[in-house]
Order: structure tokens, then C-alpha cells, then sequence
């Protein structure tokens, strides 16, 4: 295990810290190991590309020598953070959230370590809060959270003064459980520290305000800021919707090319708020890039490392591949079957029997059951300028017939008019 060490410059020099309570969590650090934490919120059976920076502040917080808490919140995610919303959230069931709550848990263990006396925490507050007595709660707890105060706060004050939404009495409480499991991960665990998004600014301090009431102590509270865009859109968003670390809603291919397409203004502080590539070698890569910034290698350098780091190497290796052979020219025969279905996932598909195929199915044909093209005569006329594909290869031939030498592996044959339009033939039988 890592001896502890004070590892705030170099988040300093990330970018990583946006607001930070008193200061001594440095010499902290520096004295011995400190044990932090992060909430997850389990709205969803997967994390997505947002909740990176704070599974990579939990990973610098181990590769420091010190002991993080991955807490998933079983209790709070019944009650709803309003923080960062305009409306109220739908509540989730029990059913639901029990199996929200799973496959997170087995998402956090492929990013920490949990072994050894220093290994990381796995927690489900809905451990403490599930027992807690509503009278003893508000007569313990309660006291200590000025209701004003709590109107003050942004997440609040926004939904009190819209005109369509404001927030139930469920919400406004979150900022209590949240203050409390602080609390009780300090009585539990020895935690000291809670890090956070910059819009967890206000639960964080007042569960910092709660410890040092209750047990006389100071803890500590450190917020990252809130990744943005240069264009003004919401990060973490594709054509396709969220971006998620789960493989089976985001293929690591689909995953690759997010990070490919990061705007030039964007890469650096993604390399650095993200990756674990030393400050230093990434302003070098992004200087080397900004060179020739057509070839995007600060882009490809940021989409190797989280590819690696979410999916493993071996799944990176087939995406390169696949990412290879669509854009830089490769022959499509060099998928396998799995290859080619994470490359067209979401493209459209038909069915055309196998039967059918072996006689051999006219191409005009197949580009208007492909929807490529609204008749024949349109088809034969893209045909003849060149503007048809089979398997990555333009024909010209308008008596052109597609057969079973055109099959790819997996039985797959891809069409393509112009250069983005894509319909993958599946056969069957």
C-alpha cells in the first residue's frame, strides 16, 4: 500500500478542486492515511461519463495512500437530491432500486481496490437511515439546520421560485441524510473527508457543521467542479443520449468515439480532470496536437486512456480495430461478428433470408427495402455517381447483385450511401 502522501498540488494543478472547507486537510494528508467518501445516486442501473470525475477522485484518493468510501445511497436515492434540478424527480420503487443499487456496486469494484487494511469501503446508507426513529431524528438532528439557511441555498431557492415547480417536503429533508451520513460514516468508519461535485457544496458543510456539533470534531469537505462543454451543451450527452459505463448500453466502441469527438477547447482539461497521465505529458501531447489538429491525437489519447481505464485493455485493442477499419480505410472483413455489431449498433438493419441470398438479391432492390433509397430508379442513378457501397467498397455496376461472397462474418453485409448513411443486412435461415 502507498504511504500516505498530500496529493492537493497536484489536483490544484488538475483543476480537480473548486471549494474547499478549512484549511488543514493538506497536513492531514501528509500525516497519516484519511479516509473520504463520495455518494452515488442509483437513479439508474448504470454510472454514466458524468460520474467519472468522481470515481477518479476516489482512485487518486487511494493511489495517495489513503481509504475511500464508495457509498451508494439505498436510503437517500428513495428521497431524491433536488440539487441541480429544475423539477421534481420520479421516485423510485424498492424493486427498482434494489437492482439499481447492484449493479453499481459491481460497477465501483472495477475502478477501486478493496483489499488489504487499507482496502476501499463499500456502504448502503439505507443501513442507518432505513432504522432511523423519525422523532429522535428530528429532535437530534433537526435542530442543528436552520430553515432559513436551508431556503438560501441555490438547489432550493431555484425550485421556490419558479413558477411551474417548487419542492416537496421529501427533497428540502435530503439535505439532512445526507449531513447525517457523514456523520455516521465518521462514527463508523473514521471518515473525515467528503468530496463531491461543486452542487454538493451546501450538504457537504452542513454535514461538516453537524460533525463538529454533535462530536466536537473538524472534518473536511472538497468539491470538484462540474465538467462542462465549450459549445454550451450538457456534458455526457450523445446522438444516442446518455453515455453509460455499463458495455450493454454503451458499447465501448460508441464509448470511444464520445470522447473522440471532444471539441479542441475541451481536451486538455478533460486529460487532466480525468486521466492519470502526469500534468506535464499532457500539455506536451495537447502542444504536439494543437500542430496538426486535423489528426485529433490529444482526442485519441483521451479516448484510449478512459476506454482503458472503464473497459480494459482488450476491449480498447477491438475498438482501435474497429475504429481502424471504418474510418482509415480498412477492409470490413477484418471485424469478427461482435466486432461488426458494436461498429452498427446503432445503425438501421433489415432481415433478408439466406435462401434469398444465395440466388442473389439485385442491389436496386436492396437499397429500396434498406430505405436507402425511396425507388430503383433513384437507386440505379447513386449507383451510376458512385455514391454506393457494399462492405466498404463503392460499386458502379447497377445489374450488381449481392450473394453469398458478400457476407461478412456473422452473416452481415453493409450498405452505405454517401459517406454516413448505413443500413446493416442481417440474414436469417
Amino acid at each position: 500500500m502507498t504511504a500516505a502522501q498530500n496529493p492537493l498540488d497536484d489536483w490544484q494543478a488538475r483543476g480537480l478542486i473548486h471549494q474547499a472547507t478549512a484549511t488543514g486537510l493538506g497536513e492531514a494528508m501528509a500525516a497519516g492515511t484519511v479516509t473520504g467518501y463520495i455518494g452515488f445516486d442509483p437513479t439508474a442501473p448504470s454510472l454514466h461519463v458524468g460520474s467519472l470525475l468522481q470515481l477518479t477522485v476516489l482512485m487518486r484518493l487511494q493511489r495517495a495512500g489513503h481509504r475511500p468510501i464508495a457509498l451508494v445511497g439505498g436510503g437517500t436515492g428513495l428521497i431524491g437530491d433536488p440539487s441541480g434540478k429544475d423539477e421534481e424527480r420520479q421516485l423510485l420503487d424498492v424493486e427498482g432500486l434494489a437492482d439499481n443499487l447492484a449493479a453499481l456496486e459491481r460497477q465501483l469494484r472495477g475502478f477501486l481496490d478493496f483489499e488489504g487494511e487499507l482496502g476501499a469501503i463499500m456502504v448502503n446508507n439505507m443501513d442507518w437511515l432505513g432504522e432511523l426513529n423519525l422523532i429522535e431524528f428530528l429532535r437530534d438532528v433537526g435542530k442543528h439546520f436552520s430553515v432559513n439557511s436551508m431556503i438560501a441555498r441555490e438547489s432550493v431557492k431555484r425550485r421556490l421560485e419558479g413558477r411551474d415547480h417548487g419542492i416537496s417536503y421529501t427533497e428540502f429533508s435530503y439535505a439532512l441524510m445526507q449531513a447525517y451520513d457523514f456523520l455516521e460514516l465518521h462514527d463508523r468508519h473514521g471518515c473525515t473527508l467528503q468530496l463531491g461535485g461543486s452542487d454538493q457544496w451546501g450538504n457537504i458543510v452542513a454535514g461538516a457543521d453537524l460533525i463538529r456539533r454533535e462530536r466536537s470534531a473538524e472534518v473536511h469537505g472538497l468539491t470538484t467542479p462540474l465538467i462542462s462543454r465549450s459549445d454550451g451543451r450538457k456534458f455526457g450527452k450523445s446522438e444516442q443520449g446518455n453515455v453509460w459505463l455499463d458495455p450493454e448500453q454503451t458499447t465501448p466502441f460508441e464509448f470511444f468515439q464520445f470522447w473522440l469527438n471532444t471539441a479542441d477547447d475541451d481536451v486538455a482539461g478533460y486529460l487532466k480532470l480525468l486521466t492519470f497521465l502526469e500534468v506535464a505529458e499532457i500539455d506536451q501531447a495537447v502542444g504536439d496536437a494543437a500542430k496538426r489538429p486535423e489528426a485529433r491525437q490529444a482526442q485519441r489519447l483521451l479516448a484510449a486512456e478512459l476506454t482503458r481505464m472503464v473497459h480494459g485493455d482488450q476491449a480498447l485493442a477491438r475498438v482501435e480495430q474497429v475504429t481502424k477499419v471504418l474510418f482509415g480505410g480498412g477492409e470490413l472483413r477484418q471485424l469478427d461478428s461482435a466486432g461488426l455489431r458494436e461498429a452498427f449498433r446503432t445503425s438501421p438493419r433489415i432481415r433478408i433470408d439466406r435462401v434469398e441470398i444465395s440466388t442473389g438479391v439485385a442491389l436496386t432492390e436492396a437499397l429500396v427495402r434498406a430505405s436507402l433509397a425511396p425507388s430503383k430508379g433513384r437507386a440505379r442513378r447513386d449507383v451510376e455517381s458512385g455514391a454506393i457501397s457494399i462492405n466498404h467498397e463503392v460499386e458502379g455496376d447497377v445489374h450488381r447483385e449481392l450473394g453469398t461472397g458478400d457476407l461478412l462474418p456473422g452473416g452481415f453485409i453493409v450498405l452505405r450511401r454517401g459517406r454516413k448513411t448505413y443500413c446493416l443486412i442481417e440474414t436469417a435461415g
